[in-house]
């Protein structure tokens, strides 16, 4: 399969994840790096939608996990048969240059799977014929063309398979063997000929004699065949004529997709006993064969990752997949690699203005759609640059890529946050849309944000966004759950939160919030205000743990636990 490297955002993508992974692929596939795919993992928010669709950029590839699937390690690649091929063409192939193991996948004649063929196939099918010396129903055109021979018969004679038990007539017949039944194998013994004739056999080969220019056109229900072989080489040959669909084997095949993962596959693989397992393409075409040892050090999918680098927000499966880079503006959290890996992390409103950057430094633009995509991106997530993430970089950027695009940053703003929360969504896909999971010392917590012009409009859904913020935090067992209602226009936040009032009350310095809600003034951003001071909030508790433990002399925590 072609080397390819994924590149996506966070789950639940807002538009700065989803336009830096379609900006980051764009500028290193400008530069020749590789095939990087944009890819998204969940689904796109009205927001993003509506910017890609303003700029007419497709949307990512949407992908849910990066588990290592059979596409993605080597494999071998023998040579195709189709059922209807000769056994000693089969035989023929699996000795050439062309093949590095010993078994061949077999197709029907759609070109699907039919099933496998070994040598150990064709060396049993060989030796069974000593002891059952007869064909049944061969195509004749197998037949010439494992006998290198051809017919001899009048023209207007036809014959389409042979059937019959093979008798050689050399050095001297036994005329009490011959029936109608019979496939006669002959030399230069013209009385065995006429006998044959007159007895009706099935099928006559002359090897290596002149009669076959007496018998040349003459009109007979007996099917004769001239080769060059010699006697012993033609008997031999008749049995590999039959076609391979007769000897491979298809009962309880074990075969794999390209979409299969490798943990299924190894599983099945030690449940059976088979030396080659064809792989097949979604309909059902074979595109190679896997062993065992191509499940000892399998390759992993390449990624990169953008706008995160904390494993709850990223791909399942992540730990088998090779990450290249990391380009972010979050918190370092608790991604690993075991080799040195490019990170990118700065203090800057937007992930999409990292990559701005990358593409000043490479001397290169973007086009004019995917650089007002990019300037979109950049006022999302510093909401209309008044987000305290957000820096004078930013904003430069933003304004040379509004140049380059010919857009107006003031209108382009006006329209991103008018979109606003779809009023056709129900309430829990308002709330999944931009949802994040924080792990912040001993606490797991799910953190939502809807950014609006009027956050008057939501106020009335409160009771109903708490309540679907119960149920998403039983169902993944969060410790609370955070809803931020942000207002662009009033530079605030109305923060829903399930729980205790305390966490609240001591992070945000509020002495009586209202039962579940507090508005928040000039509080805008996740990452930089809300994340922050739960996580001071926490660390100080460990820390003043810690130290009590200290102070007693008790060397356990378990009574804080």
């Amino acid at each position: 399969m072609e080397d390819q490297v994924l590149v996506f955002g966070h789950k639940n993508p807002d538009a700065d994840a989803i336009v830096s992974a379609i900006a980051y692929a764009s500028l290193m596939n400008s530069l020749g790096e590789g095939h990087y795919v944009p890819c998204r993992l969940g689904h796109i928010n009205d927001q993003t939608d509506y910017l890609l669709r303003r700029f007419e950029i497709d949307p990512p590839l949407h992908i849910h996990n990066v588990y290592t699937q059979v596409k993605d390690i080597v494999i071998d690649h023998p040579p195709v048969l189709s059922a209807q091929v000769s056994v000693s063409r089969a035989w023929q192939v699996i000795h050439s240059e062309a093949m590095n193991g010993s078994t061949i996948p077999v197709t029907k004649e759609d070109e699907t799977l039919y099933g496998m063929i070994t040598a150990g196939d064709i060396a049993e099918h060989d030796m069974d014929s000593i002891d059952h010396p007869s064909i049944d129903s061969v195509p004749i055109f197998n037949l010439l063309s494992a006998l290198e021979g051809h017919i001899i018969n009048d023209p207007s004679d036809l014959f389409d398979t042979i059937s019959g038990e093979v008798q050689i007539t050399l050095p001297q017949p036994n005329p009490a063997l011959m029936s109608p039944s019979s496939i006669l194998i002959c030399g230069q013994q013209p009385e065995v000929v006429e006998a044959a004739l007159a007895q009706g056999v099935r099928c006559i080969i002359l090897c290596q004699t002149d009669l076959a220019e007496r018998y040349t056109s003459t009109h007979s229900e007996t099917c004769i065949i001239a080769t060059p072989l010699d006697a012993y080489r033609a008997a031999r040959m008749l049995y590999q004529a039959n076609p391979i669909g007769r000897i491979a084997k298809n009962d309880q095949l074990v075969a794999f997709n390209l979409n299969d993962y490798l943990d299924n596959v190894r599983d099945k693989v030690l449940e059976s006993r088979f030396r080659a397992y064809p792989v097949v393409d979604d309909e059902g075409r074979p595109v190679g064969t896997l062993s065992r040892y191509h499940l000892l050090r399998p390759s992993r999918k390449k990624v990169v990752l953008v706008d995160h680098n904390e494993k709850s927000q990223s791909a399942a499966g992540l730990e088998q997949a090779q990450i290249i880079a990391i380009l972010d503006h979050h918190r370092l959290a608790d991604v690993q690699t075991g080799y040195p890996t490019f990170m990118r992390n700065e203090p800057i409103g937007s992930t999409t203005s990292i990559v701005a950057q990358m593409y000043q430094e490479h001397g290169l633009l973007p086009g004019p759609r995917l650089a007002g995509l990019m300037a979109a991106a950049i006022l999302s997530d510093t909401v209309l640059f008044k987000s305290p993430t957000c820096t004078d970089l930013d904003i430069r950027l933003a304004q040379r890529l509004a140049r380059i695009a010919g857009v107006d940053l003031d209108e382009l703003g006006h329209e991103l946050f008018s979109t606003g929360s779809a009023a056709d969504k129900s309430i829990m896909e308002q709330l999944k849309a931009d949802f994040k999971e924080f792990r912040l010392g001993n606490h797991l917590l799910g953190i939502a944000q809807i950014t609006t012009l009027d956050t008057e409009k939501l106020r009335p859904l409160s009771d109903q966004y708490l309540a679907s913020m119960e149920q998403v935090r039983k169902e993944n067992h969060y410790d609370a759950v955070y809803l931020m209602l942000t207002d662009v226009l009033k530079e605030g936040t109305e923060l829903l939160f399930t729980g205790s009032k305390d966490p609240i009350c001591q992070a945000f310095g509020v002495d009586t919030p209202e039962e579940h809600h507090v508005y928040l003034d000039k509080v805008v951003s996740r990452k930089k205000q809300i994340v922050p001071a739960l996580s001071a909030l926490w660390g100080y508790a460990v820390i003043t743990i810690l130290r009590c433990c200290l102070c007693t002399g008790n060397g356990s925590l378990s009574r804080y636990a």
